[in-house]
């Protein structure tokens, strides 16, 4: 396997699509800086899947297409090819050649491909990781990653090691498992609260189905009286439908007699009004004649009373007068007279106008009358004509409509017929094959089902077994590890503090630097006794791990504090060598459980002494410790039991009392109960240090409590009693109280407890984890069994849930098949009954059709002729009111001027009589006076004629206005019946309509019933009435009671004692029946996949801990080659050096870092860090070709690494790699010559003044064979 080709199009500077041409062996990159060699690598990492933009020197991801030049513009998209030659069939896929795609947009948007086909990036990984081709990418090494390699954390090498030894897919492996065991976690709980809560459920709905159940049946009677009651419902409804038709028919004649009485009646009416308009004028012409006569007689009488008076008047004296000129009243009458013709001639042509308009106006009025009437009469014929043919039409259709849709329903019903009882066939033969299968099958399932019962219980009694001990081991490794931290937190309490420090460090300082070997003083410390590691702290050792103390200069009091305070060292004068300075006195006692308070406060200050060799060493130390300046400390002579301390720390007591108390508490009276000698309790383990120990505590007592102690100071007041909570009682003295600081004893004593504990709790866990490993095997052996056994049920289950939906689909479709049957032919039979009523009533209505449609039509009247009226009517009203303005102005101005002339020419005369002769007066006077008589005489005369004309006229009047009113009386009472023959008429029709609307609410009632019955009932009406009409017997709810008849009150009655019986019932869950059957199905569903999902549970378990064994197994093998191969990589490189590589954690392989040692020749450094730029980048070479060597990988990238090495380092470097070409190939990006001369291949980029890279190459080895 190698790479074969790589393909660049608009990646960074490869604007143009680049091929390079790879061949197996070492091909190198050559060019100028800034030429584009990286971008080789940047590619090959980006297309195998680079995450990190910073990863290929840029900011963001966007950054690797193409930018633009100057001379060419930004591309929108970066794609990378890379094909790999499979030819030995290294990647797990079936193809020879496999070319790996990665494509960018500027946009974001990306996609990766193989071979052409969109995938993950995950795809890619898997694919590349048997080969040892992780997404750490290590056999990709570009600028500057070698620092970062050194620099690296232990666990960050250790993953270039995974990712060569292929153990990425076990980790990828072992993180989908714990992601499933993750998931799972929630499924499990989520299951068990389900299952926990359809258990809670099921009482209730128990008990919800028997109510169900019960409800059923009475919902069965409910329903047959509902449809009984609904059924006579429906036949009533029927019958008075039937019953309306007559009505109609009755009332339909008498609308029709009614309408001919009307029409009579508006013909007399009619006649009565034309009548009415010939009497009229007649009667006002008599009564205008009356009306004149008698006004010419009231003149008469006028005329008559003037005359008379004015023969009175003439007939007196005359008196003088004077006045106008009579021929001025002459002309101004004349005048008048003249215009009084005029306007009387202007008032008779005005008047003639206007009797013309009237007469104009009242025939036009007539005849706009007459033919609105002919209008109205016209429109309502053509109307009624055409309303009866829409009608006629419509029924027709509808008929015709019913009978084509009765026919289809024929034929629809006749075909689904066919189709069921082909279905019912089908289905009939199945059966009984299914029942077999089914028998054998569940005979089956109970005996894997026994199996599995077995297989589960051994294998729950394994995994029980497993799990306790993995608690015990995790118990005993929780207790061993809080042992270890209470013994490492101890530990940092025990270094001594202040002088005692500093003459611990200046003894082994002293000791290291006088001679070879120690003085005897040192090097004679016994040895701790075994398995008691916390009392093996002699002096060296508490030199090395105590705190540095020292007068002002000293660090602090608290021992050590970490690696970081141990730098700091305050510098010590020398001690002299020939002081003794053997160790702690803690170091070498041993104290009995629960006393070490009381032996601490028993020894007082020297509980925290240093031991010495006699008491001039302590002197002399106590010297040292003053003249340092280095704190203060307690001493213990080991040749005596004299203490020496500082100044504050000597005893007081006098001579004697230290005389008599040297003799121990044996010789005084017997101890009380409750106490014992203090040396009882202690324990030394050096016989050399017996004495001393012995003189320290030889008057020490140690009491249970105060009282007892105060009981033993009564029987000797020399001792010094100490109870088991520390406090001191003395003669002259007592110290004690609360809060007590311990002291080194005690803390020494708890540790070695927790030593002891430590080791107790390390022989547990490796107890329990020599038994793991057959209890695993257990569990899987009884893994495979159950996995065996439930392979083989869940196929058993699979057959039986299908044969059995298989069965119960055949029942069902049976039973549909059944029913849909026996509907179907009770549908076909009503669809050819309506068929034939159809049929039969669109032949009656289209022979109606017809000769309605025969009928001649009745045009329409025109309204033209109506409106011409009508504006000429309108246009001769306004000139009639013209007209009788004009009379009424010429009335006016008549009246005005009336008499005016007559009284101006009277005037005219009389004043010409006047101014006559006075002696003619008298005789004008007599004749006027006999003119006068002879007028009254003549005005009676006329007026005895005119009485009897008006006498005359008034009889005509009277028999007018009798002839009128005769004939308004007769119009008044015909017009009255017309009224009441149209409100009889109006009548009729509205009960018409009102009955029509009846008629159809109870048709439409009917369509409801019908309705009701087939959608709440899902019964068809005729089997509705056939079934349960208020004919049929009413069958008895009891199985040998008898049928009674149809009771309307007994099926009310029963109806309503159902519906109570179902209130008294409650809440009713219709579906509860149901819903038990399938919450039943449910929780042994879930059941089932409860034991499902803890049986993967324990699977994954598994899985997690097969992934761990073998990421253990193949890493500790990868380690155990790379590490080999790097001595050897590195003593190439180094000749002369020494390198390995070392674990951080070797117990726990998993996740262990790697630590890398290296020291080049001729120096004993071993910090990377103090290495030189090309030592270091020597070593990681190391370490790379160390992994490259041990797990080789088809191919590797290295980018200028050789950059920072000498000529003689180079030759080395090259050296190693050429060992390299042999398993691998190797792309080397370089400027170094002596490295292009071991290549095979050359490629030479370089970029122009454009910008855009361009690549050439040589093929070297093929050149020198040639």
């Amino acid at each position: 396997m190698h790479l074969k080709s790589l393909t660049l199009r608009g990646f960074k500077s490869f604007a143009s699509s680049t091929t390079l041409h790879l061949e197996p062996g070492i091909t190198c990159v050559v060019g100028p800086n800034g030429s584009g060699k990286s971008n080789v690598v940047d590619a090959i990492a980006w297309v195998l899947g680079e995450q990190g933009a910073k990863a290929l020197r840029g900011g963001t991801m966007s950054d690797v297409i193409f930018a633009g030049t100057p001379a060419r513009p930004a591309l929108g998209r970066a794609e990378v090819l890379l094909t790999i030659d499979n030819t030995d069939g290294a990647l797990p896929i079936e193809y020879s050649e496999v070319t790996v795609g990665r494509l960018m947009f500027r946009s974001g948007e990306s996609e990766y491909t193989i071979n052409g086909t969109a995938c993950r990036l995950l795809d890619i990984q898997e694919l590349m990781s048997d080969s040892g081709i992780g997404r750490e990418l290590h056999v990709v090494v570009g600028q500057g990653q070698l620092d970062a390699v050194l620099h690296a954390r232990p666990e960050d090498r250790r993953s270039f090691i995974e990712e060569a030894a292929g153990v990425l897919k076990h980790r990828k492996r072992k993180e989908k498992a714990l992601r499933k065991l993750e998931a799972m976690a929630a499924n499990l709980t989520r299951l068990t609260d389900l299952s926990a809560e359809l258990r809670r459920q099921l009482g209730p709905l128990g008990r919800q189905a028997e109510i169900a159940r019960k409800a059923g049946v009475i919902q069965a009677s409910l329903r047959d009286a509902r449809l009984r009651l609904l059924a006579d419902d429906l036949a009533t409804a029927r019958a008075s439908v039937v019953t309306d038709a007559a009505d109609e028919e009755a009332l339909r004649a008498r609308v029709a007699r009614t309408e001919r009485v009307l029409a009579d009646g508006q013909r007399r009416e009619a006649e009565l009004e034309a009548r009415l308009a010939e009497v009229v004028p007649q009667a006002a012409q008599a009564a205008e004649t009356w009306y004149g006569l008698a006004s010419v007689r009231e003149r008469l009488r006028g005329s008559r009373s003037l005359a008379a008076e004015r023969s009175r008047l003439l007939g007196a004296a005359e008196e003088s007068r004077s006045g106008r000129d009579p021929d001025e009243l002459e002309q101004e009458a004349t005048a008048v007279r003249e215009q009084e013709l005029a306007l009387t001639e202007r008032l008779e042509l005005d008047r003639e106008t206007l009797e013309e308009v009237v007469a104009r106006r009242g025939s036009l009025e007539e005849q706009v009358a007459n033919e609105e009437k002919a209008l109205l009469a016209a429109a309502k014929a053509a109307s009624d004509h055409r309303e009866g043919l829409a009608r006629l039409a419509g029924r027709v259709d509808a008929a015709r409509s019913r009978a084509a849709s009765a026919e289809a329903d024929i034929i629809r019903m006749t075909e689904a017929l066919q189709a069921a009882h082909a279905r019912d066939e089908e289905t009939a033969g199945s059966r009984a094959a299914l029942d077999t299968e089914l028998a054998r099958i569940e005979t089956a399932r109970q005996e894997l089902g026994e199996r599995h019962s077995e297989a589960v219980a051994v294998h729950e009694a394994a995994s029980e077994r497993l799990e306790a001990l993995r608690d015990a081991e995790r118990a005993a490794e929780r207790d061993r590890a809080s042992w270890q931290a209470r013994r490492e937190a101890l530990e940092l309490s025990l270094a001594p503090a202040d002088g005692a420090t500093a003459l611990l460090r200046a003894a082994v300082e002293s000791t290291s630097g006088s001679a070879a070997s120690p003085p005897p003083s040192l090097s004679s410390l016994p040895s701790p006794p075994t398995g008691e590691p916390a009392a093996s702290v002699g002096a060296s050792a508490d030199g090395n791990r105590g705190g540095r103390g020292g007068g002002k200069k000293r660090q602090g009091r608290s021992g050590r504090r970490g690696e970081a305070e141990a730098e700091i060292v305050v510098e010590l004068p020398p001690l002299d060598s020939s002081i003794e300075i053997i160790g702690r006195l803690a170091s070498f006692v041993t104290v009995a459980p629960g006393a070490q308070a009381a032996i601490a406060a028993a020894l007082g200050p020297v509980a925290d002494a240093l031991l010495v060799g006699t008491s001039e060493d302590a002197l002399a130390a106590l010297r040292w410790l003053r003249g340092a300046d280095a704190g203060r400390a307690a001493l213990v002579a080991a040749d005596s039991a004299d203490v020496a301390s500082s100044a504050d720390a000597v005893r007081g007591a006098d001579a004697a009392d230290t005389a008599d108390l040297g003799r121990g508490p044996g010789v005084a009276e017997p101890l009380p109960a409750g106490s014992l000698p203090a040396l009882e309790l202690v324990t030394v383990t050096d016989p050399r240090f017996d004495a001393a120990v012995r003189e320290l505590l030889a008057d020490a007592v140690v009491a249970d409590d105060l009282d007892v102690a105060a009981q033993v100071l009564a029987g000797r007041p020399r001792a010094t009693v100490v109870t088991r909570d520390g406090d001191v009682a003395g003669r002259r003295s007592a110290v004690g109280g609360s809060a007590t600081p311990p002291s080194v004893l005690e803390v020494q004593t708890a540790a070695d407890e927790a030593d002891r504990g430590s080791l107790e709790a390390l022989a547990r866990r490796e107890a329990a984890r020599e038994e793991l490993g057959p209890a695993r095997a257990e569990v899987e052996r009884a893994r495979g069994a159950i996995d065996a056994v439930l392979a083989e049920r869940h196929g058993a289950d699979a057959r039986h849930r299908a044969l059995s939906e298989h069965l119960a689909q055949i029942e069902r479709t049976r039973g549909t098949a059944a029913g849909e049957i026996s509907r179907l032919e009770r549908s076909r039979l009503a669809a050819e009954a309506a068929r034939d009523q159809a049929y039969g009533a669109l032949t009656e209505l289209e022979a109606q059709l017809a000769a309605s449609s025969a009928e001649p039509d009745v045009g329409e009247r025109s309204p033209q002729q109506r409106d011409r009226l009508v504006a000429e009517t309108s246009a001769v009203r306004a000139a009639e009111v013209e007209a009788r303005l004009a009379v009424r102005t010429s009335e006016e101005r008549a009246r005005g001027l009336h008499g005016r002339a007559d009284a101006l020419m009277r005037s005219a005369a009389n004043e010409r009589a006047a101014r006559a002769a006075a002696a003619r007066r008298r005789e004008v006077r007599e004749r006027h006076a006999a003119a006068a008589a002879a007028l009254a005489a003549a005005a009676d005369t006329a007026l005895d004629a005119l009485e009897r004309s008006l006498a005359t006229a008034a009889t005509e009047r009277e028999t007018a206005e009798a002839a009128r009113r005769e004939t308004e009386e007769a119009l008044g009472t015909v017009r009255e019946q017309v009224r009441g023959w149209a409100t009889e008429l109006t009548g009729l029709r509205d009960a018409a309509h009102r009955e029509e609307l009846a008629r159809a609410e109870k048709r439409l009632r009917v369509e409801t019933l019908e309705a009701k019955a087939l959608e709440e009932h899902g019964v068809e009406a005729d089997d509705l009435v056939a079934e349960f009409g208020p004919d049929v017997p009413v069958p008895p709810d009891e199985p040998d009671g008898e049928a009674t008849p149809f009771d309307r009150a007994q099926q009310v009655e029963r109806a309503t004692r159902a519906e109570k019986q179902l209130t008294r019932l409650g809440k009713i869950n219709p579906l509860a029946l149901e819903e038990f059957a399938a919450l039943q199905e449910r929780a042994a569903f879930l059941s089932t996949q409860l034991e499902d999902l803890k049986s993967t549970r324990r699977d994954l378990l598994l899985v997690v801990d097969e992934v761990d064994a073998r990421v253990r197994e193949v890493f500790a093998t990868a380690f155990a080659d790379t590490a080999r191969e790097f001595e050897i990589v590195f003593a190439t490189l180094f000749p002369g050096g020494d390198g390995r590589l070392v674990l951080t954690d070797p117990d726990d392989m998993l996740t262990t870092g790697i630590e890398v040692e290296a020291r080049p020749p001729g120096k004993k450094v071993k910090r990377l860090s103090l290495l030189s730029g090309g030592e270091r980048s020597l070593t990681a070479l190391a370490l790379l070709l160390a992994i490259f060597r041990a797990r080789p990988s088809p191919f590797y990238v290295l980018d200028e690494v050789e950059a920072a090495l000498d000529d003689r380092n180079l030759g080395r470097l090259l050296n190693a790699i050429e060992g390299l070409r042999e398993k691998s190939q190797l792309i080397i990006i370089t400027h170094q010559k002596r490295t292009m001369e071991i290549a095979d291949a050359l490629y030479g980029v370089a970029m122009r003044g454009d910008g855009i890279t361009t690549v050439i190459s040589q093929r070297l080895r093929a050149r020198a064979s040639a």
